[in-house]
């Protein structure tokens, strides 16, 4: 790679000779953490916990962002792709269920490398934003078995006041068209685990329901039914600036959670979850404190 073109962004920045590109970061992984996490949907998490490797930087930047420690502030520890290799065996020697990646795209080509040196036998997750290139996605194939998208929004104006992409809608709906293409209908273990498919997650935002409803129904139209899993998140926390964006400076009322959760029950979507309203807490942001890095 010399200039990079790895995300939607496609901004061009020759990040093996130094550059930064929109993501803020150079070539070579960085990881802010990786562990053992019991956070994720009961699928992925299991008894064991997912093996979660959390990659800073990030090609959204959107205005809410829990995590934006590692997103926007890039803290977290260079390596190599060795290194990263050996990371994934270390997590599959623990005993977790799988590896899970977090907001990797930006390194998807050396994440891509690290795979190859370290064969993992269980289930790879891509756990992303949604804002995917088709392309990229392609040179995953064969490496990742569970695609975990966001589809944060429907309306290309939300996209851009909080993520600054104003075609995040298209785009996203096309990479996870292709994520299906190349796993296929959802499978499950014995133990309920998921081993392949596509989960698609939602977060619902203050007083946008009606993208909320059109993510339901575009899934519901788009995709086999029983075919893949849509989880109904509540976790919203008021984290962006309340000047710029006062709309964002409070947490989604019951009356929105319990609209959103009776949409998607009145829905064609059968195979998922919903979070409890009482997720909105801080208490789900893990340390960023290079575990295991």
């Amino acid at each position: 790679m010399t200039k990079c073109f790895l995300c939607p962004r496609n901004c061009g920045s020759d990040r093996e000779n130094g550059e930064r590109g929109f993501c803020g970061l150079g070539a070579l992984p960085v990881v802010a953490r990786a562990a053992a996490h019991f956070g994720e949907e009961p699928c992925i998490t299991g008894c064991g916990g997912s093996g979660t490797v959390f990659f800073s930087g990030c090609n959204m930047h959107c205005v809410f962002c829990q995590n934006r420690e590692i997103s926007f502030e890039g803290h977290g520890k260079e390596i190599s792709v060795t290194r990263l290799a050996e990371i994934f065996s270390e997590l599959e020697d623990s005993g977790v269920h799988n590896l899970n990646l977090v907001t990797a795209t930006h390194f998807a080509d050396k994440v891509v490398e690290a795979l190859k040196l370290a064969k993992p036998k269980i289930p790879v997750v891509w756990n992303s934003t949604g804002y995917e290139s088709v392309e990229t996605l392609k040179m995953l194939e064969g490496f990742v078995q569970v695609y975990m998208p966001d589809l944060k929004y429907s309306s290309s104006d939300a996209a851009l006041r909080y993520s600054g992409a104003r075609n995040y809608p298209f785009v996203a709906k096309q990479a996870i068209l292709e994520m299906y293409r190349q796993t296929g209908p959802f499978v499950m273990d014995d133990e309920g685990l998921l081993k392949s498919g596509v989960l698609i997650r939602h977060l619902i935002l203050p007083d946008r329901l009606d993208d909320t409803f059109d993510v339901i129904d575009w899934v519901t139209e788009c995709f086999p039914k029983n075919a893949v899993l849509f989880s109904l998140m509540s976790q919203f926390v008021p984290l962006a600036d309340k000047e710029k964006y006062p709309e964002l400076d409070r947490l989604l009322t019951k009356e929105e959670y319990e609209r959103a959760q009776s949409y998607l029950s009145l829905s064609g979507i059968k195979n998922g979850y919903f979070q409890e309203l009482s997720s909105a807490t801080d208490e789900l942001i893990p340390d960023f404190d290079l575990t295991g890095v």
